[in-house]
């Protein structure tokens, strides 16, 4: 779904998890802030083109593909499609992810490498075609976790590929020296999703939600808000994970 007239200095973003709690709202609000929006999904076109829909009815611009983040030539495509709609990417928002919990000694390894493709090589597949096409004053922005630090027990393969993001964020961000792109990662901290609040009951949920000194679980648009920092005036922000999380760490 798209739609007409876009303007032709317009600059483009590509979401990936584009569907999904914070990656819906971080499409809303980079097409709000003017930004083409290509949304990408993984496995349901019906709720991605909902929030095509949304967007369009809120006045921006936007269109769906479909494209596992791991498989390499899928994730061409994405990019492919965006640049044949309209005409470059400028920014790279890679909020696609799942987390399944365990403790270690238990965990599942085949929920492990199930993490490790998506979290992780679905994190460099997306980096590699960025730093291939994103245009001069361009930005990619990953999706880290504030449990890496946080140390959360049952989260240890789960912080464990964010801990991997981290670091590819930072090296990515230096090996682009001289290209004028932004690499940043947002690391939200207890946020009110479906991802997050599956399974946890309303006292859990109580618990986390004063971690903070805000003392309320963050929201969809308080991580959004960041992402769109970061995709446009934060020019001087570069190979940083900026924890959004309400001050818990």
């Amino acid at each position: 779904m798209a739609t007409p007239g876009t303007s032709a200095d317009a600059r483009v973003a590509i979401v990936t998890g584009g569907s999904g709690g914070i990656g819906r709202e971080v499409s809303r609000r980079l097409a709000a802030d003017g930004m083409s929006v290509l949304v990408a999904y993984a496995g349901n076109p019906d709720t991605a083109d909902q929030v095509a829909k949304l967007i369009v009815d809120e006045g921006g611009t936007a269109s769906t593909f479909g494209a596992d983040v791991a498989d390499e030539t899928q994730v061409a495509d994405l990019f492919d499609a965006t640049e044949r709609l309209y005409g470059g990417v400028d920014v790279v928002v890679h909020t696609a992810g799942i987390m399944l919990l365990s403790p270690l000694a238990t965990f599942e390894l085949a929920d492990l490498d199930r993490m490790h493709r998506i979290n992780i090589r679905g994190t460099f597949v997306v980096n590699q075609q960025a730093a291939r096409r994103v245009r001069p004053g361009g930005a990619i922005i990953n999706f880290s976790s504030s449990v890496v630090k946080l140390g959360f027990e049952s989260y240890t393969g789960y912080a464990a590929t964010k801990g991997a993001v981290d670091a590819m964020t930072l090296i990515l961000a230096r090996e682009l020296r001289g290209r004028d792109i932004t690499v940043n990662a947002v690391a939200p901290g207890p946020t009110a999703t479906d991802l997050f609040l599956d399974g946890k009951d309303q006292a859990t949920i109580d618990r986390l939600a004063n971690l903070a000194p805000l003392q309320r679980l963050g929201g969809p648009p308080d991580i959004a808000e960041a992402v769109s920092f970061l995709a446009g005036p934060a020019r001087w922000v570069n190979g940083q994970i900026i924890y959004v999380n309400g001050g818990v760490i």
